[in-house]
């Protein structure tokens, strides 16, 4: 039984006696992955209301790095596979080394876990990438495994979960974004303040389509249809079908916009409790003091 007069299992109590010198090397990591993320994000909204513009549709992830085989689109693939694995490996060691103190109790641990997935979702997305550098347009496999896992006993009910899951991490980044809780986790300074109600939309939007990929998983699930599920492309298609389809497609893009330059003021400005200084104010002091 822990003793009553112990003090509470703290952030702050959590980073005593850590020197930031010791965790130095993963800031590199962080930066290198929030700046791929950022780019693959910047690629998918900019290459949707780049086709829009010219009466196309919006576009998914698999089709956005297909546009950039050959010539100088290599590089940026190469750059876009570069980053997601430094992103998959950053969420690795951040819930290892637990690098941004969320502890051991049910909360952090509920954290630290879902940092390994988003990090598993991102190396997929690093393997698409080298995949369309080396010229292989192929599909990327998802309704098949769906359809296995559809057909696996309980195999609806799993894929509802996942389907439900996918939608509480939507609602997630949206709480995040009426909460404005991400200022926690940014340097305050001139750039972060005035960029504050573009990071806003950005984590917002982000929720969105997240929500939106959810609703799909759901929807193969209550279907028993793999086809009826999809990434950010499907999104945007079921989106295009709604009243004002286009409008949304376009405003759900702007967001996403604003989602990427999110990622590159992370990778930027993010504070990395066990990595940084003590005494680093975060953007919500900021904006307290503003």
């Amino acid at each position: 039984m822990p003793d009553p007069a112990s003090p509470p299992d703290t952030r702050s109590r959590r980073l005593d006696g850590i020197s930031p010198g010791d965790f130095a090397w993963a800031v590199p990591i962080m930066r290198t992955g929030y700046a791929g993320r950022g780019l693959v994000y910047l690629l998918v909204a900019g290459v949707s209301l780049w086709s829009i513009w010219h009466g196309g549709e919006a576009e998914g992830t698999q089709e956005a790095m297909d546009r950039l085989q050959g010539g100088w689109g290599s590089a940026v693939l190469a750059l876009i596979a570069l980053g997601m694995f430094a992103y998959a490996a950053w969420r690795a060691v951040d819930s290892i080394w637990d690098l941004e103190a969320y502890g051991s109790n049910l909360k952090g641990l509920v954290a630290r876990a879902g940092m390994i997935t988003t990090g598993l979702v991102h190396l997929g997305l690093g393997l698409l990438a080298i995949a369309a550098l080396l010229g292989r347009a192929e599909d990327s496999g998802q309704p098949d495994l769906l359809s296995r896992v559809l057909a696996a006993p309980a195999g609806q009910i799993a894929v509802g979960i996942a389907g439900a899951l996918t939608v509480a991490a939507g609602g997630y980044y949206l709480y995040k974004a009426w909460k404005e809780s991400y200022r926690d986790h940014l340097k305050g300074n001139p750039a972060t303040l005035h960029l504050n109600m573009a990071l806003k939309a950005g984590v917002a939007s982000h929720g969105v389509a997240i929500a939106i990929i959810g609703l799909l998983i759901l929807r193969a699930a209550a279907f028993a249809s793999s086809h009826q599920a999809g990434g950010l492309g499907t999104a945007f298609d079921w989106l295009q079908d709604r009243a004002y389809g286009q409008m949304l497609v376009v405003l759900l893009c702007l967001g996403l916009l604003g989602f990427a330059l999110f990622c590159f003021v992370n990778a930027a400005y993010r504070i990395v409790p066990k990595a940084d200084d003590r005494g680093t104010k975060s953007l919500r002091d900021a904006l307290s003091r503003s």
